[in-house]
């Protein structure tokens, strides 16, 4: 079972969050059919957005992440909702680059540097928050990095990863995310500097059996971590006919029109889990009634 966990130093100059999400990310490449390289992209993607999304105080808040470097893979995006649940997509699902070193799949050459990655934060406020940087590597993991130092002034430490085995399944997946609280001295951020390179890549402690909590903990040894919150998360789509309904609306009158004369009805496929809906001509006939009273 996928899981997030956060934890705050006992002097409170770190906060910590870790997710474990191999579940989310098979099920993100069952759903859209992904070779391994968009697997590992848009899994780290899932899983940067959740640890962002779980900590929302906003109830129906949400967190959209949107990457778009430019690479053959495409546009990435990542929704979560305030529980850390997540949905997503990526343009270009079965791209497939050389390795850039034995069982490196090279995320970075997919995704691209040349464009930004966006945050948007929708805290129930009128306008949601919406944070924007240019790429650094693609690599994800390090692009989120940039992005809190620029954006938010909060100095962070993160590191996700997707291990993909022979079959294409996902063996493990997980990632970290370590931020200095107001007040924290340099002696805290060589401690957590070390600390990360003592850990090594998640996704090899990962294999080794740790969980969520483990890795914080090895992350945090010595700082009297502790434990906030535990929850378990999963890959999770809001979409229903409802929903998909006021999607064909605002198409537009005359755009219902036409796909009413030419197709007579219409397959609409949700683009996160891939649902169809179908829509009868009098459904449509129906729907372009109440674009035209609108």
């Amino acid at each position: 079972m996928d899981e997030i966990v956060r934890m705050i130093t006992g002097d409170g100059s770190v906060k910590a969050i870790a997710i474990t999400g191999k579940d989310l990310v098979e099920r993100a490449r069952q759903i859209h059919k992904l070779a391994p390289l968009a697997t590992a992209a848009l899994g780290r993607s899932l899983m940067g957005c959740s640890m962002i999304g779980a900590p929302l105080k906003e109830e129906k808040g949400s967190v959209t992440l949107r990457i778009k470097g430019g690479g053959p893979l495409g546009s990435i995006i990542a929704v979560s909702d305030s529980q850390g649940n997540v949905r997503g997509y990526l343009q270009n699902g079965q791209v497939e680059l050389p390795l850039k070193g034995p069982g490196k799949l090279d995320v970075g050459a997919g995704v691209g540097t040349d464009g930004f990655l966006t945050l948007i934060k929708d805290i129930g406020l009128k306008e949601p928050y919406v944070g924007s940087v240019p790429l650094v590597s693609g690599e994800i993991a390090e692009d989120l990095t940039a992005y809190f130092a620029t954006s938010e002034q909060i100095p962070t430490a993160c590191g996700l990863g997707v291990l993909v085995d022979t079959d294409q399944s996902v063996l493990c997946a997980g990632g970290y995310m370590l931020q200095l609280l107001p007040g924290a001295d340099d002696a805290v951020i060589d401690r957590l500097e070390e600390a990360v390179r003592r850990l090594g890549p998640v996704t090899e402690v990962l294999r080794q059996g740790a969980d969520a909590a483990e890795v914080l903990n090895r992350l945090l040894e010595g700082m009297e971590p502790e434990l906030l919150e535990r929850t378990s998360v999963s890959y999770k789509c809001y979409c229903d006919r409802d929903r998909v309904s006021q999607a064909v609306i605002s198409l537009g009158k005359e755009e219902l029109r036409d796909m009413i004369d030419k197709e007579g009805s219409a397959d609409l496929t949700c683009q996160f889990c891939d649902k169809v809906y179908h829509f009868s001509k009098e459904e449509l006939e129906e729907l372009l009634a109440s674009a035209t009273e609108d």
